[in-house]
């Protein structure tokens, strides 16, 4: 390419271009995340004790710290066919709205009908259950954006899907729960009176909101409890970071297409399956030597895991019966206020991710909610999209980051991942435009009381 070609303002790789392996960013990881472990005994998770929850498959994915690059089965990349690769988008409006001599791609992941980077894993986890002979799978899901994706997989392949969805999202977004049940999903609000668990914490707490910790303890008790399901979840394993790398593979291999080099690379930040997925291939190279870049992971000041959590051993579940995981943890048992980012309302995040903030390889903000609308119509105004509430964190700073360059004369290059569309979070936007969204921001205190509940885990 010459240096005054013009850059495209959709970059689409062609469809043999599309990845044929997933990344393992654990293999170039000097530090690995730390194991599961076993509640009651304290002793990293097998293989066995795994596999009486998740998928056999996925069991094997979950522990690899070593193969670099999986293969992708073909019925999966076939699948993929269907929305992948997905563009990166040169945002030229926005650059010229902001006056910024920045130059700002984003990766766009809602060119499905799941509206969101889901997909990805979805399809995989549901295909590894199709394949070993299950009937069905059980979830959780916040924002709705994973049990919209699952439904859709499950439907797909004909599998039966139950999803546990996070009270105040169920509410807040009914069409997001219409759009599964339209896949043949079954869609219970959580907390709810169908399980033990769920009845334990309505009881303890009446008025809860629920949390994506809460519906995960329901999903895993309706998996145990019925012959033939497994339980499939939509960020924070190592295995759906894996699935999600092709984000990031495509993001990198478009780049290279045209000799783009990413300075700042930013992501929203829940569990991390988004985030994860987007910086792995990038992360790779810093690992190795080759290349450094600014990772910038974007999370809720209402659910800070990493900006003002603990890196230590928690529950991965408000009601205490997953594996215990060493993560930025604001405790099992915070339950973050109603925000409208219900996929960024996770008490914890993946322990890849936490283990590269540990060693400094990414840093970590969080923005309040007002301040991500704002940016999200500004970005849906200027862009012609409308963003995802959880997108949207990363476009705040992504905002942000290019008013610096603006303010310093530096023409870097920002890339940031578009998670979703929001085409089902109006009510979160009408919210904004009347003036009734608010910034809950949880207290020290609360952090405090939360994080002395952690688990005493000798490591």
């Amino acid at each position: 390419m010459t240096a005054n070609t013009k850059i495209p303002y959709k970059i689409y790789l062609e469809e043999n271009e599309m990845p044929q392996a997933w990344y393992n960013v654990r293999a170039d990881m000097q530090n690995k995340p730390a194991p599961l472990r076993n509640p009651g005994t304290g002793q990293p998770m097998t293989a066995a004790e795994l596999e009486g929850v998740f998928c056999r498959e996925l069991v094997q994915q979950e522990l690899d710290n070593t193969t670099a690059y999986i293969p992708i089965p073909q019925e999966i990349r076939d699948f993929y066919k269907m929305y992948r690769p997905s563009p990166l988008v040169r945002a030229y409006c926005l650059e010229e709205k902001l006056q910024t001599p920045a130059k700002i791609y984003y990766k766009f992941e809602g060119n499905n009908t799941s509206g969101s980077h889901k997909l990805n894993s979805a399809i995989a986890q549901a295909y590894y259950a199709k394949r070993q002979g299950l009937r069905g799978v059980t979830t959780e899901t916040g924002a709705g954006q994973w049990g919209t994706a699952l439904s859709m997989a499950c439907a797909y392949l004909g599998l039966d899907c139950q999803v546990y969805m996070v009270k105040c999202s169920y509410e807040q977004k009914p069409f997001r729960r219409e759009v599964m049940r339209t896949y043949g999903a079954k869609v219970t609000p959580s907390p709810s009176n169908t399980t033990q668990v769920g009845r334990k914490i309505l009881a303890e707490h009446p008025d809860t909101t629920g949390s994506l910790g809460c519906a995960i303890s329901e999903a895993v008790e309706a998996a145990v409890s019925q012959e033939g399901y497994r339980y499939v979840l939509g960020s924070v394993l190592n295995q759906v970071l894996l699935h999600q790398s092709v984000i990031g593979l495509e993001t990198k291999a478009a780049m290279e297409k045209y000799g783009i080099r990413a300075d700042i690379i930013i992501g929203c930040a829940g569990g991390g399956s988004n985030l994860g997925g987007l910086i792995s291939p990038f992360a790779g190279e810093m690992l190795r030597g080759e290349r450094d870049y600014r990772i910038i992971a974007v999370e809720p000041a209402s659910c800070p895991s990493l900006t003002r959590g603990k890196f230590a051993y928690d529950f991965c579940d408000t009601g205490m019966v997953c594996p215990l995981a060493k993560m930025y943890t604001l405790g099992s048992g915070f339950i973050p206020s109603a925000n409208h980012a219900g996929g960024l309302r996770y008490h914890g995040m993946s322990g890849i991710v936490s283990q590269l903030y540990h060693d400094g390889l990414l840093e970590a903000v969080s923005v309040e909610q007002t301040k991500v609308f704002e940016a999200a119509e500004y970005f849906a105004r200027v862009e012609g999209i409308l963003p995802a509430p959880e997108s949207s964190h990363a476009i705040r700073v992504a905002i942000d980051e290019a008013v610096k360059c603006r303010e310093t004369g530096e023409a870097k290059t920002i890339v940031f991942g578009l998670t979703g569309t929001g085409y089902f979070d109006m009510v979160a936007y009408e919210k904004y435009n009347n003036g009734e969204m608010s910034d809950r921001i949880p207290t020290d205190e609360e952090l405090a009381a939360s994080l002395a509940q952690l688990p005493k885990v000798a490591e």
